[in-house]
């Protein structure tokens, strides 16, 4: 028998249409896993055999515990060059390789703004109604001279501010380190974190996922915002305290809300956020496009073959 290589988390089954395995397959029997494996016990059962697993960015964890059950475990490929979900000093200490691939571009950036706007002019819920056989019965908001408010001005941050300010909107930012000098170069104004939820019409986040950023957004600040504001999360879930998001939903201190992501992916099929009409929810799609995930396996394909011939590239 081969030796087996598995790729975990392809829910649109494009994993093998996305890159060209052909080299791989001469090594691997490639098993594809179209289903989130949640169980621990599940997915060391499912990975018993695999020697190689290319994981979709944080989708499936890897923590300590997981990898000590992989004795045959030789190398884990995630997709990007960070990924929170993997214990990367574990995976070293047993003598497994973790390599990577590059990240995203402006997709997430995109699709923010594509939020944004279905936010401000109901797009989803008034393509429902036609669907229902109704007609006008929401009214929407300019763009134009708007605030938007920037939770991050990192590289997404930087590209959601230069879309926003296509459409004329006044953007500002705020994040522990942000400077009005840096703020600048990208044509927004610096402003304090009171300053941000206080004035915004839409707060977007665009911090990363740290000790320091869990929780960043709780209900002190959602109870700051002006009447009629909305927020946007497409960075992580965990960053805005899911308890204080939800109440700030049921009572309309929030206007509206757009998510990508969840403190828990897949979104549980009762979560009460399903439940709200007020609230737009993806299934964590900001990067998946057929271009990012033309970058995904074809670099992963580089990743497995590089490590068969001794020299393993893009290592974490």
């Amino acid at each position: 028998m081969p030796a087996r290589l598995t790729i975990l988390d392809d829910y649109q089954s494009v994993a093998l249409t996305s890159a060209e395995w052909s080299r791989v397959s001469t090594t691997y029997e490639i098993d594809v896993e179209t289903e989130h494996i949640d169980a621990e016990d599940a997915l060391v059962e499912r990975l018993a055999d695999s020697e190689v697993v290319v994981a979709m960015r944080e989708r499936t964890a890897f923590p300590a515990a997981v990898l000590a059950r992989l004795p045959k475990l030789k190398l884990l490929v995630t997709t990007g060059m960070q990924n929170a979900s993997i214990d990367v000093a574990a995976a070293a200490a047993q003598g497994v390789v973790v390599s990577g691939t590059q990240g995203s571009g402006r997709e997430v950036a995109e699709l923010t703004m594509a939020m944004i706007l279905n936010l401000a002019r109901n797009v989803i819920a008034e393509d429902r109604s036609m669907h229902e056989g109704g007609w006008q019965h929401t009214i929407g908001v300019r763009l134009e001279g708007k605030r938007l408010g920037l939770v991050g001005l990192g590289k997404q941050g930087a590209w959601v501010a230069e879309l926003a300010l296509a459409f004329r909107m006044e953007v500002v930012a705020w994040s522990p380190n942000l400077t009005p000098e840096r703020a600048a170069s990208h044509g927004v104004t610096a402003v304090d974190k009171e300053e941000l939820f206080e004035t915004s019409d839409f707060v977007s986040v665009h911090v990363p996922l740290t000790e320091d950023t869990r929780g960043l957004i709780g209900a002190e600040e959602l109870a700051l915002v002006k009447d009629g504001a909305f927020l946007v999360n497409t960075s992580r879930g965990p960053i805005v305290d899911s308890e204080a998001l939800l109440m700030a939903l049921m009572v309309d201190t929030l206007a509206g809300a757009a998510l990508d992501v969840y403190d828990v992916e897949p979104l549980p099929a009762s979560d009460p956020l399903r439940k709200l009409s007020n609230v737009i929810l993806l299934p964590h799609i900001g990067y998946v496009t057929r271009e990012v995930y033309a970058t995904f396996f074809g670099q992963a394909v580089e990743d497995v073959l590089a490590f068969l011939d001794g020299s393993p590239v893009r290592t974490l």
